[in-house]
């Protein structure tokens, strides 16, 4: 091999490793750009989740029932229980249908329409405030229309807590609240045959929390003031700083509890899985 050769050689060699860098940085810079492109993609999907969660639905019923015509005297407070909470959810986000003083129809109408809204992100929200009856360890909501001389008459007339529930689940929603002010005396029970006292223990489904406001089978007095005892109380909870809801319920139960010195201890059920964030921290009107 002569030396002119030799030196094409040395230049075939050092362009090839030249072009083997070259393609070698090529290489390295198109992967970090994938990475990059990645990293951002990631960043969106995370923001557009994040963005998600902030809009998923969130809706209520709220059922206020005062003006019992069959049951002597009317309530005083639950009407107004529903405006105050109506108030406080529609500030936290929900999406509130609030009626009063409703009939079955009225009722059933309503629950119809919270059918149609839920959607599988949907937290949802129940308040029943009036009479609540208990029959065959299942507890019903009581319309004001309802005409009631016999237990049987509980379930023609009235709206079982349960089925509600079970509505929600079979809709998909993803949480589902439910808060009773409805542990009173039973006004028709002298017509029964058998002793009716407060709510039956009330069957959570997946992912539901329940805050009643009495322990299953005991009746919790009225108070003095606009609204109840129980809505008071949750309504200072939601107020004073978002929370998770079972953290606002327990503490609801608690006040309660401690208030009346044992003599009213409202019921939390819960099987949420996961944490369901409710109040805003704000003061209406700031």
């Amino acid at each position: 091999m002569n030396l002119a050769q030799i030196s094409i050689s040395r230049r075939t060699i050092t362009i090839a490793v030249a072009l083997a860098g070259m393609v070698s940085l090529a290489i390295g810079a198109h992967a970090a750009l994938n990475m990059r492109v990645l990293d951002a993609a990631r960043a969106v999907g995370t923001e557009q989740s994040a963005e998600a969660a902030k809009k998923a639905s969130r809706i209520a019923l709220v059922i206020g029932n005062g003006h019992y015509p069959d049951a002597g005297a009317p309530l005083g407070q639950p009407i107004n229980d529903a405006r105050a909470l109506t108030t406080a959810l529609r500030r936290d986000g929900f999406e509130v249908d609030v009626i009063e003083d409703a009939s079955k129809d009225d009722m059933s109408r309503a629950i119809e329409r919270l059918k149609s809204r839920i959607r599988p992100d949907s937290v949802v929200m129940l308040f029943f405030g009036g009479y609540g009856i208990q029959v065959g360890r299942e507890s019903y909501m009581i319309p004001v229309d309802a005409t009631i001389w016999k237990e049987g008459d509980v379930r023609r007339d009235g709206l079982s807590i349960e089925s509600v529930l079970g509505m929600m689940k079979e809709q998909g929603a993803c949480a589902k609240l439910v808060v009773l002010d409805a542990s009173r005396r039973n006004p028709y029970e002298r017509r029964f045959r058998a002793f009716s006292h407060g709510l039956a223990p009330i069957n959570a489904p997946d992912n539901a929390l329940i805050l009643s406001s009495a322990t299953p089978g005991q009746v919790a007095e009225d108070s003095s003031g606009p609204t109840s005892v129980l809505v008071s109380e949750l309504l200072t909870n939601l107020d004073a700083q978002a929370a998770a809801a079972e953290a606002v319920f327990n503490r609801t139960r608690l006040a309660i509890s401690r208030a009346s010195d044992g003599e009213q201890v409202p019921s939390v059920s819960s099987s949420l899985m996961e944490d369901v964030f409710l109040g805003s921290g704000e003061k209406a009107g700031s």
